[in-house]
């Protein structure tokens, strides 16, 4: 029998396919088999692509017509045959190469496309909050009326680009607006994960965008770095010291970790037991790899028995194969990262302060390897301190630590949070939660952290990262 040619996965330039010399391999994170062959840019190659980009390729559009055009890439992303380099991809193709090299069990796969459809298909919702629900058509002509007064932007940000993680597929809904808002787009993937975006790039194609519009550039760090030093604005995902570099740089959205916690104000802690499942969800939805995630849950009270009725719910879960039904949790593709994260749990159960209370529930080590595969399995740490290290850690699996702390001291002691769930009715807690400017997102309530309002910005606001307001005076009819 002849062997099964695999993908190669062009670099893109401006739409157009291109091979180059210098290639590398994804393979099986379980069986170590050849996946796709992945061409890599230099960074030669993705500064002087870059700059050649047309950056008003897009203004031929109305933002309505694009908003059209990004809602039937959203049917395409999840329905046709798209090209894949010299071939096509099904969209089950899809699911099973980006299960097969990221570790995903295939279920995520499937509910984080359904992710980017949602976006998609609602793209004309997201940007209404972006822009708080201004008509868009004075993008086009450049100025209109709003409020009973002339409004007037101009996209200062000419080309847009994204240094993208291989954690989770759902992120590429972050930065999809900017397709929407005219700006044309240079994306360097993840090394485990380019399935997404490359995808993503072939449905808006298809969809009747112009191909000057996308650059698509696997490349190494000394090219991710170029690409931000190039591109006009940009965004950027990865753990602090990735992202740390571009913390001040105004124009690059930074993604790092998110920190994020559930806090039960003093009227609510005696009735934690009525929110276990909700506090368990948070922490493990997606295989606790995003950044909305739950990593600590602060209580002024009753924190060692939270610890405990977490950590015996979500020692049920297993290490499954990827493509097992029930699996829950993702395989780490590099079983070192595993390694690593294991042992920074480790050294900081070493000191006093802190306990692994899941560690009798599981009867077995955190760190499972089956055979080429390493999992992470849940851990809940109990912590007696908030300052201790393991405090307020963010780790790409199910982790979260409980602390306690008297409410009146949690907005302040809390630190930066991408989403805050406060189960709470006290109206003087909501305030000082409603004054701290560290947390991104506020859910007051029952609410599970990862649930997103799309009609908000999720974290900063692409719009006032792309487009600037500009005073404006005319004497025509407007």
């Amino acid at each position: 029998m002849p062997t099964k040619s695999i993908p190669h996965i062009p670099i893109l330039r401006r739409g157009c396919a291109y091979e180059s010399i210098e290639k590398t391999q994804l393979v099986h994170h379980a069986t170590g088999e050849p996946v796709a062959t992945v061409s890599i840019a230099n960074s030669g190659l993705v500064r002087r692509d870059i700059l050649g980009m047309d950056d008003s390729s897009l203004e031929a559009f109305t933002v309505a017509e694009l908003i059209e055009m990004c809602q039937m890439a959203g049917e395409l992303f999840m329905t046709a045959a798209l090209p894949l380099g010299d071939s096509e991809q099904s969209f089950d193709d899809y699911v099973m190469q980006l299960s097969a090299t990221t570790g995903m069990p295939i279920a995520y796969c499937g509910s984080n496309a359904s992710k980017i459809h949602k976006v998609l298909s609602d793209v004309d919702v997201v940007v209404a909050g972006l822009t708080r629900g201004f008509d868009l058509s004075i993008l086009d002509r450049g100025y209109g009326t709003h409020g009973g007064g002339t409004l007037s932007y101009f996209r200062d940000g000419r080309i847009f680009g994204a240094v993208l993680p291989s954690n989770s597929p759902g992120v590429h809904s972050l930065w999809t607006p900017a397709v929407a808002l005219k700006a044309p787009i240079a994306l360097k993937p993840g090394r485990e994960e380019p399935w997404t975006p490359y995808r993503m790039i072939q449905a808006f194609m298809a969809a009747g965008m112009p191909a000057d519009a996308f650059g698509f550039f696997p490349t190494d760090h000394a090219g991710a770095g170029e690409l931000l030093r190039t591109v006009d604005r940009g965004m950027i995902f990865g753990g602090s010291d990735t992202t740390r570099p571009y913390a001040g740089d105004p124009r690059i959205e930074v993604h790092g970790p998110g920190f994020s916690k559930i806090l039960f104000g003093d009227d609510a802690a005696d009735e934690w037991e009525d929110h276990i499942d909700l506090i368990a969800s948070s922490i493990e939805a997606n295989s606790g790899r995003s950044c909305i995630n739950a990593s600590a849950v602060w209580t002024p009270k009753h924190g060692r028995a939270i610890a405990e009725a977490l950590a015996e719910r979500l020692a049920e879960r297993k290490a499954l194969p990827a493509d097992d039904p029930d699996a829950t949790l993702a395989a780490f593709a590099n079983p070192l990262v595993a390694d690593h994260i294991n042992a920074a749990i480790d050294h900081g159960l070493r000191g006093r302060g802190a306990s692994d209370v899941t560690e009798i529930q599981r009867g077995g080590p955190r760190s499972v390897r089956l055979g080429r595969c390493a999992y992470l399995l849940p851990t809940i740490v109990h912590c007696e301190q908030r300052d201790h290290p393991l405090a307020n850690r963010e780790f790409l699996f199910p982790y979260a630590s409980v602390v306690e702390c008297p409410t009146a001291e949690m907005p302040s002691s809390i630190g930066s949070s991408l989403v805050v769930s406060a189960i709470t009715e006290d109206e003087a807690f909501i305030s000082s939660l409603m004054a701290a400017g560290h947390i991104d997102r506020l859910n007051i309530g029952a609410i599970t952290t990862w649930r997103l309002s799309w009609d908000q910005p999720h974290e900063g606001n692409l719009f006032e990262l792309l487009y600037r307001q500009r005073a404006f005076q005319t004497e025509l009819v407007v």
